[in-house]
């Protein structure tokens, strides 16, 4: 009997393309996992899910999502559509038993992304969501250190996410300035992943003040036809304070100019430090307060063999893994889970933690007080 599963994807866009690639790549890369059959990709129109899913390697395309959910063919649902099609795709694929292989953020508001993750729970289903940057060797290193006690207490988390995407005021109107089709803006884009690494790293957060801004008020429609309102936030800051005790500031941007994945965090404890920035990915940064203070300092860790799974991809150290490997890390880990009937992380209801932290802090900017979560 064949125990292979079988990818429909729905999405043909740059992450369309990157879990495609990714599960084609997972059961090559780590040999312990199912065999993957793409079976069938869904785009609009038919001809673009014809041109794209023929260069994916899928075996049909639709352009009907909802026969791509009910397909009996068809085990494993990704959707990497816009955020406002997430809910519904969602939905449908739970209730036809699918699993689920989910593009953050989650939904559009907190009470569709709290209905997604009832239903998988109540389902049953395997979930996974795309906060990729969890799965990087090096971020997991750090977070294995931290809890060996190598830097002591967690005391501080600093973090920062920056883009510029949204820097240049000349930069015409899409579905992103609004509400309706995006959610919220920096936070529901970048913001969720700072989140996301702060909590693997520090834990989850007990409350925060916030504030947000729009520094474009207004973005020019294609075709000199007006102006239209951007409805959702440039640039978002948090101070909070973790369950631990601990505290932190999370800040975001997506008009940052010349920042293109500036995903940097610190985390400051009693007996050192450790920093990191996605830009460069494979190198971790150690500070421990022992020996001599003349030879004290920041030490660079390159990735290697040593950091889990990075010697899948490669038997040397230093030789760099990219932003599709920690997609194929993703994928891979979903595959293992749905075999072994495990939870995978992060699943629904570690993306619903996340995506709580990101409203509460839409709404301590909008009520201008402290949110307790």
């Amino acid at each position: 009997m064949d125990k292979s599963l079988g990818l429909g994807l729905i999405g043909g866009g740059f992450m369309g393309k990157a879990h495609a690639l990714a599960y084609r790549a997972a059961p090559a890369v780590f040999g312990d996992l199912p065999s993957v059959r793409l079976c069938l990709f869904s785009d609009t129109p038919q001809e673009s899910a014809r041109t794209l899913g023929a260069q994916f390697g899928f075996a049909d395309v639709t352009d009907d999502w909802r026969a791509l959910v009910n397909d009996p063919a068809v085990h494993i649902v990704s959707i990497t559509t816009p955020n406002a099609l997430h809910h519904d795709i969602a939905l449908a694929a739970i209730a036809a038993g699918k699993h689920v292989h989910c593009e953050k953020p989650l939904a559009l508001t907190l009470k569709q992304a709290q209905d997604m993750e009832s239903a998988a729970r109540k389902a049953g289903v395997r979930t996974i969501v795309g906060y990729n940057y969890l799965h990087n060797p090096m971020v997991q290193h750090a977070q294995q250190l931290i809890a060996a006690g190598m830097i002591g207490r967690p005391v501080h988390f600093r973090g920062w996410v920056d883009e510029d995407y949204q820097a240049d005021p000349d930069l015409h109107w899409t579905w992103r300035s609004r509400r309706a089709d995006a959610g919220l803006g920096t936070l529901g884009d970048l913001g969720c992943h700072l989140v996301s690494v702060s909590h693997l790293l520090m834990g989850p957060i007990d409350s925060l003040i916030a504030d947000t801004q729009i520094i474009h008020a207004t973005r020019p429609l294609p075709a000199g036809t007006g102006n239209a309102p951007v409805e959702n936030e440039d640039t978002a800051s948090a101070i909070v304070r973790y369950a631990s005790g601990a505290h932190g500031t999370l800040c975001s941007s997506r008009a940052a100019w010349g920042r293109k994945n500036k995903l940097d965090w610190e985390v400051h404890g009693t007996k050192g430090m450790i920093t990191f920035s996605q830009e460069r990915l494979n190198e971790l940064q150690l500070y421990i307060n022992e020996g001599p203070k003349s030879t004290q300092g920041f030490r660079t860790i390159l990735a290697g063999p040593d950091h889990l799974p990075y010697r899948q991809f490669c038997p040397a150290p230093g030789h760099q893994l990219g932003f599709g490997d920690l997609k194929t890390i993703e994928a891979a880990s979903f595959l293992r889970a749905i075999a072994a009937g495990t939870e995978a992380f992060p699943s629904f209801t570690d993306a619903l933690g996340f995506e709580t932290v990101i409203h509460s802090i839409d709404a301590a900017a909008r009520q201008g007080r402290r949110i307790t979560l």
